[in-house]
């Protein structure tokens, strides 16, 4: 196992190098210069602009502003904001939120996706079942701005239960309803997974073992069937974590959320590429991490992968 890890941590280096690369090349070489943007309509004066590019380090070619940033990069300097603000400091405030966010939205379609697809593998063909397959396939058609209106409009508006926007991002009770639209889609595709795989594992050799010993119908279902059925669930899962990180952009904005999303949708605005990298280095190891994580469950879900 400790080689298999190390050799998976080796393996993620490139990956990392070739991601982080690409990113600030296509950052940097955006339409528009981002240092006479700072002036907006008004004629920038060529002594404050040129000591403006100097000290955000554009004043250089395009190959060493990349290496400088990976220089930077490497002892934790993830460079300054148009504004001044070191870009960590934006990381730091804005993390916090959207990990909550994250988190909430990746409980609610783990628990609820999971008994969704359980039942509805359980009673394949029957009416619930069919009433899970319609449900789920609504939501997968839905696209979350829509989604987002909708919720906020029933709950909000016109059952008053919560506010429209939420006005504390650091409150877990005001970023339930954000996290429920971030994490229906996801929920969807969960519910499916896990009814296909139980189907279909419910008919194995293993399950028919199981049933003759005499085993409690609880112990066959949650130690063998559920177990041995949450490997392609696991896969989607652990790779849906960063996807929720970074495709919370719309539903924070929906919802005032002040979070990832909404730093990263006013960064790309401002044509702040320091800001735009140091975002997707953050999302990176979130799914760099997730995807190892990932490759280790699946030893623990079954006991017959062995990692040399």
């Amino acid at each position: 196992m400790g080689r298999f890890v190390a050799r998976r941590l080796l393996q993620m280096i490139p990956v990392f190098l070739g991601t982080v690369t690409i990113i600030f090349f296509m950052t940097r070489m955006l339409p528009g210069d981002p240092a006479a943007a700072m002036w907006g309509d008004k004629a920038a004066d060529p002594a404050q602009l040129a000591a403006f590019k100097h000290r955000m380090g554009l004043d250089v070619s395009i190959g060493q502003q990349y290496l400088n940033y990976m220089g930077d990069l490497l002892t934790g300097n993830f460079g300054e904001t148009m504004a001044g603000r070191k870009v960590i400091d934006v990381i730091g405030e804005a993390l916090p939120v959207t990990v909550r966010l994250a988190l909430l939205a990746f409980v609610f379609e783990l628990v609820v996706g999971v008994t969704i697809g359980l039942f509805s593998g359980l009673r394949r063909g029957k009416a619930f079942d069919k009433t899970a397959l319609v449900l789920t396939l609504l939501l997968i058609s839905i696209p979350v701005p829509v989604l987002g209106f909708i919720f906020q409009n029933v709950f909000a508006i016109q059952l008053k239960w919560i506010t429209p926007t939420v006005q504390d991002s650091m409150n877990l009770g005001q970023l339930i309803l954000p996290a429920i639209v971030l994490g229906s889609i996801s929920l969807a595709y969960v519910a499916r997974l896990t009814r296909t795989s139980i189907a279909e594992n419910i008919k194995a050799d293993y399950m028919r073992t199981a049933v003759a010993k005499g085993l409690p119908r609880r112990k066959v279902i949650g130690t063998h069937l559920l177990r041995n059925s949450m490997i392609p669930v696991v896969t989607f899962l652990g790779t849906d974590l960063g996807a929720l990180m970074g495709g919370a952009i719309v539903t924070e904005g929906i919802f005032n959320v002040k979070g990832v999303g909404n730093a990263l949708y006013h960064a790309i605005n401002l044509n702040e590429g320091a800001t735009v990298s140091g975002f997707v280095v953050v999302l990176v190891l979130v799914y760099l991490a997730a995807s190892l994580i990932v490759d280790l469950l699946y030893a623990v879900l079954d006991p017959r992968i062995r990692y040399a």
